[in-house]
C-alpha cells in the first residue's frame, strides 16, 4: 500500500495548539452568548437555546461524513491511494458518529417541552438515526478482520460511501416530506437565514466552536490510529519472530 502521504498527525504541533486554544475560547463564547446573550424566543422560550447546541451537532455530523466519504474515494482512487485516506476517514466517521448521537439527543431534549413529546416518526428523526446506525455499522464493519490490507481499506471505503448516501437524504427530508421538524434555518434552499441578531450571531458561534473542535479531534485521534496501526505492526512481527524461533529451536532437537 501506498505510504507516501503517511504522517503521524495531519496538523503541525504549532497549529495543533492554536486550533486547540481556539476551539476552548470558542466554546465559552458559545455558553456566554447561548446562556446570557441571545434573548429568550417569544415563542420557544429557552428551550430554543438547545438549538446553539444541537444545529451544529447536526452540521458536524454532516461535515464529518463528507470528510469520510471524500477520504474514502481518495482511498478508492489508485492514484491517490494511501494509508492516510483510510486512517482519516475511520477517525472523522468515528467523530461523526457521536456528534449524529449528540445531535439526536438534543433534538429529543428539544422536542419535549416544544413538540410534547421526547421522540416522533418524522421523516428528518428516523434518517437521521438511520444515518447514526449505517456509520455505526461502518465502524464495525472497520473492525473485522481480513487477509489483505488494501483489499480490506477497500471494502471500508465502499461502504462509507453507501452509507453517505443517506446524509443528502437527511437534509432535505424536510422539504420532500411533510414533517414536524422546521425547514433549514441557514442553509435553505433559498440560502435566506430565518434567525437573525444575536441569536443569529449565537448560532455562528456555535458552528465555529464546534468545526474547530472537530478539525482538533481528527487530527487527535489520526494520531491514535497511526499508534494503534503501530503497535499491531510490531505485535504481528514479534508473533513472526517467535514462529521463527520455535521452528529453529524445533529443527535443532531433531
Amino acid at each position: 500500500m501506498t505510504t507516501e502521504l503517511d504522517r503521524d498527525q495531519l496538523l503541525a504541533p504549532v497549529l495543533r495548539r492554536v486550533l486547540g486554544w481556539s476551539a476552548l475560547v470558542s466554546m465559552v463564547a458559545l455558553v456566554a452568548f447561548g446562556l446570557f446573550g441571545a434573548p429568550t424566543d417569544a415563542v420557544q422560550g429557552d428551550a430554543q437555546r438547545v438549538m446553539y447546541l444541537h444545529v451544529p451537532s447536526a452540521w458536524l455530523a454532516y461535515l464529518a461524513f463528507f470528510v469520510t466519504a471524500a477520504a474514502s474515494a481518495f482511498f478508492l482512487w489508485p492514484r491517490t491511494r494511501a494509508t492516510v485516506w483510510d486512517r482519516v476517514a475511520g477517525a472523522s466517521a468515528e467523530l461523526g458518529v457521536m456528534f449524529t448521537a449528540l445531535a439526536l439527543v438534543l433534538g429529543s431534549i428539544w422536542g419535549r417541552p416544544v413538540w410534547g413529546i421526547w421522540w416522533a416518526w418524522d421523516a428528518r428523526l428516523v434518517s437521521t438515526a438511520l444515518l447514526f446506525f449505517l456509520f455505526l455499522g461502518y465502524l464495525a464493519l472497520r473492525r473485522i478482520p481480513g487477509g489483505d490490507p488494501v483489499g480490506v481499506a477497500k471494502r471500508n471505503a465502499i461502504a462509507a460511501l453507501i452509507a453517505f448516501v443517506d446524509v443528502p437524504i437527511v437534509h432535505f427530508s424536510v422539504e420532500w416530506w411533510r414533517t414536524l421538524h422546521q425547514q433549514a434555518t441557514v442553509f435553505n434552499p433559498e440560502l435566506n437565514p430565518q434567525i437573525h441578531g444575536v441569536m443569529g450571531l449565537t448560532l455562528w458561534i456555535g458552528t465555529i466552536a464546534f468545526t474547530l473542535a472537530f478539525v482538533y479531534l481528527l487530527d487527535r485521534r489520526y494520531r491514535l490510529a497511526v499508534l494503534e496501526d503501530g503497535q499491531e505492526e510490531r505485535a504481528l512481527d514479534r508473533a513472526i519472530e517467535d514462529r521463527r524461533s520455535q521452528a529453529v529451536g524445533a529443527g535443532s532437537v531433531s
